[in-house]
C-alpha cells in the first residue's frame, strides 16, 4: 500500500480535498470522479466529517458525479470478465452503502483499445452510456470525419438490443486538454502546473502551471478555447461539444484551476453573439443527458470489437498483452483462488452457523483479496505497463490476499473436522509447495466449480514409494516420478472426483513393502542437431492416450503430427520457439517497451538442437523437450513439459482425455528479444484466428495487411482462449494468464509467452518504464484437437477447468499411531454439492457482507437520517451470479436456454427463502431498472429497456450468454 499512500500524499488526497472545497464555494462548478480506490482512501483517512458532509450535499446537487464507480478504471484487453465484474461490483457495493448512489455513465478513456465486452459489462450494470477513447488513429480519423464517433453498440451478439448501450468515442484530443496557446510560450488551462513526487513543493509553485488568464490576454484565451471547440464540434452530430478539462493527475490544487477557467467562461458567455458558442460546467451525466434529449436516430455497431490499438504507424500497443508475465500469472491465480475461497467460506456460514471461526475476521480476510485482485485489474495493473516498484506493490498485495485466503481455507477445514469429534485433529493444516513431509498426509482437495470434476492434482513428495486412500480407505489411483523442476523432489499426480463445490480428502502414507502408486519411468533420447536432421531414415515415437495419438520425430525430437483418434484424422503439427529481435536505441527507429511491440523483422529460431525425455506410466506419460542454442550448449533457456493422461475404466475421463496439457519454462531471456512459441499444422485457415475477448465471447481475427507493422498490428489479447480452424478441424489453445497472440501464416499460430527489453525513451526512463524482466516463466497452455463439434461441447468447460483447477490443502495427523487406511470414516466425504449443467457457470457465490438495504427508498432514506453508520456485516445475504456459456446458434445442444430451480440448486447450503434478482453489481432490484432507450434505425420507438423477467417460485430461465444476479437469502437455523 506504500506507493498508494504516496500517490496520496503527492496529489491524490488534494484533489479531493481542494475539489469538494471549491464546489462549495462556486454552484456552477462540477467535477466527475472515476476510480474508487483513491476516494475510499481519502473518505477513510483523510476526509473531516465537513468533507463528508459536503460529498453527501454535493452527490445530491449532482454538481459531484461518481462515473463508472469501479475500485479502478480496468484494462479491457487482457483481464477476465469476473474480475472486471469484481472490481466494478466492489466500487458499486461502497457508493450504495455509503451514499444510496448508482453510475449510471462510463469514461472508460484510457484502456489501449476496447473489448466488445466491456459495453455488455455496462448495460448490465444499469449505465445508460458508455465512453471510449484510445482506439486505432486511422479508424479514429475516419469516423471523425464522417461523424461515426458516437452509435448504440451492441456488444453482445445474443443479447443483441437487450444489453445495447450508446457509445461515445472522443476525438483525436481525447481526454486531456490541449495545452498549446497560440499567443504564448507557456501552455494553457493546466495552471495548478504538473504534480511532483514523492512531496508537494514547500512553497506551493508546481513546475509548469499555465499562463494565467489576465484582462490583456483573456481575448486571446477565449479565441483559442473558441476554436478549438468548434473544430469539434465539426465532427459530431450534434451542437453539443464535450470539451474535457483536465489530464492525469490534474486538480490537486483546485482552488487555481476554477478561479482561472471561471473568468474565462464568464468572458465568452458575455460575448457568446461573437463567438457564437456558450459554455457551461458539466458533468458527464449532463453531456449525455443532451444528447439524449436531441432524440436523433443512432447507427448499431455490433459486436466488433475495437483491438488491437495504434496510435502511429509505428506504435501498435501489442506488446501489453504479454508484459509482465508473472504478474499476469499471480493475478489470475489470485482471482481463482478468491473465487474457490468466496464458495467455501458462504458454505461454511450457512452450514455450520454455530461454527467456531470468527465471521468478521473471516470477511476480512477475503476482503483483502478482493481488494488486491480488484486493484491489479488497473490498465496500468495486470497490463505490466507500471514501474517495477509499483509492479511489487501489487504483488505484495496480491500475496498477502492469497495468505490470508488459504489461512480462511485451511482454518474452517480445520473446525469443521474438529466439529465432528471423531479423533481426526489436524495439528496443522498448511498450504505450501514444498514437498511434504514423510509423515501420515492428508491432502485436502476442494472443487471451486459447481460441476462434477475429475482430473489430477500435483503434490510434491520425497521418495518414490507412496500410496493414496480415501476417506473410505479405498486406494486412490496415483502415479508418482521424478521431477521435471527439482532434482530432490517426485511428483505424485492423484486422480481425484470431487462433486461441484465440495472437498474430499485423501490420505498419502510412503510405503515400505507393497507398491501402490504407478511409478513413471523416465527415458532419456540423445540431443538431435535439428538443422542436420535426417529426412529420409525419419522414425517416429509414438505417445497415444484413448483420445489422441502425438508422434515425435526422432531425428529433430520435436513434435511432428497428431491423430485425431475419434476420427483417425492426422494433423501435421509442429512446434518451435522464436524471438522477436527488437530495436531499444530511439535514435535508430521504432522501439518496443511495456506498451508497444514493434519487431525489426520476422522472428528467428532460437535453437539448434533438442534433447528429449519421456517419462511414461499407466496414468500419464510427460514429453520432456529442451531447446538449446546448439548441440553443446550447457544450459537451455526453453523448455517444454507436454503431458497426456490416461483414465482407468469407470472414472468421467472425457476432459482429462481430451487435454494435451503444455507447461513452458522459459527465460532468462537475453535483452530486446520477445519470445514466442510457434506451433505450425497443415490445416488450411486461411490465417483466420479466433480469439476472446475477456473469457466471455469469442471474436473474428482476420489477417489485416497494412503498410507499416503489419506484424504487430496482427497481434490479439488471449485471455482464456484462441483457436484456428479450416473446414472441418479445430486446434484450440486456453490459457491461465493472457497472452498475445497471432496467426502470421496459413495454418499457424503464435503465443508470445515473454519479453525483456530495455530502451531510451524519454518517457520510459523517467518512469523506469523499461522491462528488464530477467524472470523464468512458467504459463501453462492446454491444447484441444478435433471436429468442430467435438471442441465446442469441450471448450467452455475445460477453460474453466483450467482457470478453476481444484484447491490443494495439506495437513498432518497428529498422535502416535497413524490410522489403518480402514478405518478412516466417511465423514468428510463431499458435503451436499452444487451442481449446474454443463453450459452454465456458477460464477459467483458469495457473501459479499453490504450492510445496505436492497430496498432503495428504505436505503435512500436511511442514509438521508444518517443511519447507516456502522453495524456488522450482513452475513445472511448470499450474491450468485449465474452465466450461460454459449453464443445464440453456437451448439445445437448447449446453447438452448437452461431452466434454473434456485432452491433445489441451493439446496445442500440451507432452505431458501427469498430471492430477489438483481443488476450485475447488485445496487439496482431489476423489476425498477430503465436504462434509456436510444432510438436506432432498428427500433425506432424510444422507451426505457427493461431486462429480463422476474423468476416466479425460484425457477429462472437462463438464456444465451447471460450472466443472471441474485440475492438468495436462506432460513435461520
Amino acid at each position: 500500500l506504500f506507493l498508494l499512500q504516496e500517490s496520496m500524499h503527492a496529489y491524490a488526497a488534494n484533489v479531493y480535498t481542494t475539489v469538494v472545497e471549491e464546489l462549495m464555494k462556486g454552484k456552477q462548478h462540477k467535477f466527475i470522479a472515476v476510480e474508487q480506490e483513491f476516494f475510499r482512501l481519502w473518505w477513510d483517512t483523510v476526509a473531516t466529517d465537513t468533507h463528508k458532509q459536503q460529498v453527501h450535499q454535493l452527490l445530491q446537487e449532482g454538481r459531484l458525479e461518481f462515473v463508472i464507480g469501479g475500485q479502478v478504471m480496468h484494462d479491457e484487453a487482457v483481464t477476465l470478465i469476473d474480475d472486471q465484474i469484481l472490481q466494478l461490483t466492489e466500487g458499486h457495493g461502497f457508493l450504495y452503502e455509503t451514499f444510496g448512489i448508482r453510475p449510471q455513465f462510463s469514461w472508460h478513456v484510457d484502456p489501449f483499445g476496447a473489448s466488445a465486452t466491456t459495453p455488455t459489462l455496462f448495460a448490465l450494470a444499469g449505465f445508460n452510456a458508455h465512453l471510449i477513447s484510445r482506439i486505432d488513429y486511422d479508424l479514429k480519423a475516419d469516423m471523425q470525419k464522417n461523424k461515426k464517433l458516437q452509435f448504440v453498440w451492441q456488444g453482445s451478439p445474443s443479447l443483441s438490443e437487450r444489453q445495447e448501450i450508446f457509445t461515445h468515442v472522443m476525438d483525436q484530443y481525447s481526454y486531456c486538454t490541449p495545452s498549446e496557446i497560440p499567443f504564448s510560450n507557456r501552455s494553457g488551462f493546466y495552471w495548478n502546473g504538473i504534480a511532483t513526487f514523492p512531496d508537494p513543493p514547500k512553497d506551493g509553485v508546481y513546475p509548469d502551471m499555465s499562463l494565467p488568464v489576465t484582462d490583456t490576454n483573456i481575448h486571446l484565451y477565449a479565441q483559442t478555447m473558441v476554436a478549438n471547440i468548434k473544430e469539434r464540434a465539426a465532427w459530431f452530430r450534434t451542437s453539443d461539444v464535450l470539451w474535457p478539462w483536465g489530464c492525469d493527475k490534474q486538480f490537486f490544487n483546485a482552488s487555481i484551476q476554477y478561479s482561472n477557467m471561471d473568468l474565462l467562461l464568464d468572458y465568452i458567455n458575455k460575448h457568446s453573439d461573437e463567438f457564437g458558442v456558450t459554455v457551461q460546467y458539466a458533468t458527464v451525466g449532463d453531456y449525455f443527458q443532451a444528447i439524449y434529449s436531441r432524440n436523433l436516430t443512432w447507427e448499431i455497431r455490433e459486436s466488433q470489437d475495437f483491438l488491437p490499438y495504434s496510435t502511429e504507424p509505428f506504435q501498435a500497443w501489442t506488446g501489453f498483452y504479454t508484459s509482465r508475465s508473472t504478474l499476469k500469472g499471480i493475478a489470475r491465480r489470485a482471482s481463482s483462488l478468491l473465487f474457490a475461497g468466496e464458495s467455501f467460506f458462504t458454505q461454511y456460514v450457512q452450514k455450520h452457523p454455530a461454527g467456531s471461526i470468527c465471521k468478521r475476521r473471516a470477511l476480512k480476510q477475503l476482503q483483502s483479496l478482493r481488494w488486491a485482485v480488484s486493484e491489479v485489474q488497473h490498465h496500468d495493473g495486470i497490463t505490466g505497463t507500471e514501474s517495477p516498484k509499483v509492479k511489487d506493490m501489487y504483488m505484495i498485495n496480491l500475496m498477502y490476499g492469497m495468505l490470508n485466503v488459504k489461512k480462511l481455507m485451511a482454518s474452517i477445514i480445520f473446525d469443521m473436522n474438529n466439529a465432528k469429534k471423531n479423533g481426526e485433529v489436524y495439528s496443522s493444516v498448511f498450504n505450501k509447495d514444498s514437498g511434504i513431509p514423510d509423515v501420515d498426509q492428508y491432502v485436502v482437495v476442494y472443487n471451486p466449480l459447481a460441476w462434477n470434476i475429475t482430473t489430477f492434482v500435483t503434490v510434491s513428495v520425497s521418495h518414490l514409494a507412496m500410496s493414496v486412500y480415501d476417506e473410505l480407505g479405498h486406494s486412490v489411483p496415483a502415479q508418482v516420478q521424478s521431477s521435471g523442476q527439482s532434482h530432490s523432489t517426485y511428483d505424485l499426480y492423484i486422480l481425484v472426483e470431487i462433486s461441484g463445490l465440495s472437498y474430499r480428502k485423501y490420505n498419502v502414507k510412503p510405503l515400505n513393502g507393497t507398491q501402490s502408486a504407478f511409478i513413471g519411468r523416465s527415458i532419456k533420447y540423445k540431443r538431435k542437431d535439428i538443422t542436420r536432421a535426417d529426412q529420409k531414415s525419419r522414425q517416429l515415437l509414438s505417445v497415444v492416450n484413448n483420445c489422441y495419438q502425438v508422434l515425435f520425430d526422432q531425428s529433430t525430437n520435436l513434435m511432428h503430427s497428431i491423430v485425431e483418434r475419434a476420427t483417425n484424422h492426422t494433423v501435421q503439427m509442429t512446434q518451435e520457439f522464436l524471438e522477436y529481435h527488437v530495436n531499444g536505441d530511439m535514435m535508430k527507429g521504432p522501439i518496443s517497451d511495456n506498451y508497444l511491440f514493434t519487431p525489426n523483422a520476422s522472428a528467428v529460431p532460437v535453437s539448434k538442437a533438442v534433447g528429449m525425455e519421456v517419462v511414461s506410466g499407466n496414468l500419464m506419460t510427460e514429453i520432456r523437450q529442451y531447446f538449446y542454442s546448439n548441440v553443446t550448449a550447457h544450459d537451455y533457456i526453453y523448455a517444454v513439459y507436454t503431458r497426456m493422461y490416461t483414465v482407468p475404466e469407470g472414472y468421467d475421463g472425457k476432459l482429462l482425455c481430451h487435454r494435451i496439457e503444455q507447461e513452458y519454462s522459459v527465460g532468462p531471456l537475453e535483452l530486446n528479444r520477445e519470445a514466442i512459441l510457434r506451433t505450425s499444422t497443415n490445416l488450411n485457415t486461411k490465417q483466420l484466428l479466433y480469439t476472446d475477448n475477456n473469457g466471455y465471447q469469442i471474436q473474428k481475427r482476420p489477417f489485416k495487411a497494412h503498410v507499416n507493422n503489419t506484424v504487430a498490428r496482427n497481434y490479439y489479447p488471449m485471455v482464456q482462449t484462441a483457436f484456428i480452424e479450416d473446414d472441418t478441424t479445430r486446434l484450440m489453445l486456453l490459457a491461465e494468464r493472457a497472452h498475445g497472440v497471432s496467426s502470421q501464416g496459413n495454418g499457424q499460430v503464435e503465443v508470445m509467452l515473454h519479453r525483456r527489453l530495455w530502451n531510451n525513451l524519454e518517457w520510459n526512463v523517467n518512469n523506469n518504464l523499461t522491462l528488464n524482466d530477467s524472470s523464468v516463466v512458467r504459463p501453462i497452455i492446454w491444447l484441444i484437437l478435433g471436429a468442430k463439434a467435438t471442441t465446442n461441447t469441450l471448450y467452455w468447460t475445460s477453460g474453466l477447468a483450467l482457470e478453476h483447477r481444484p484447491i490443494v490443502m495439506f495437513g498432518t495427523l497428529s498422535g502416535e499411531k497413524p490410522k489403518l487406511p480402514g478405518q478412516l470414516q466417511q465423514n468428510s466425504v463431499h458435503s451436499s454439492s452444487v451442481t449446474v449443467p454443463a453450459n452454465l457457470h456458477l460464477q459467483t457465490l458469495s457473501i459479499p457482507g453490504w450492510r445496505y438495504s436492497s430496498n432503495h427508498a428504505e436505503q435512500v432514506h436511511s442514509i438521508f437520517m444518517g443511519k447507516q453508520k456502522q453495524g456488522d456485516p450482513d452475513f445472511s445475504r448470499v450474491l450468485l451470479r449465474i452465466r450461460h456459456l454459449y453464443e445464440v446458434g453456437e451448439d445445437p445442444v448447449l446453447s438452448q436456454p437452461v431452466i434454473v430451480n434456485l432452491k433445489s440448486l441451493l439446496k445442500g447450503l440451507g432452505c431458501v427463502v427469498r430471492v430477489e434478482e438483481r443488476s450485475l453489481t447488485g445496487t439496482w432490484d431489476v423489476s425498477t431498472l430503465k436504462r434509456w432507450k436510444w432510438k436506432t434505425a432498428q427500433y425506432p420507438s424510444k422507451g426505457f429497456s427493461n431486462s429480463t423477467e422476474i423468476s416466479e417460485n425460484y425457477i429462472v430461465t437462463v438464456y444465451p450468454k447471460e450472466i443472471r444476479t441474485f440475492f438468495v437469502y436462506f432460513q435461520d437455523q
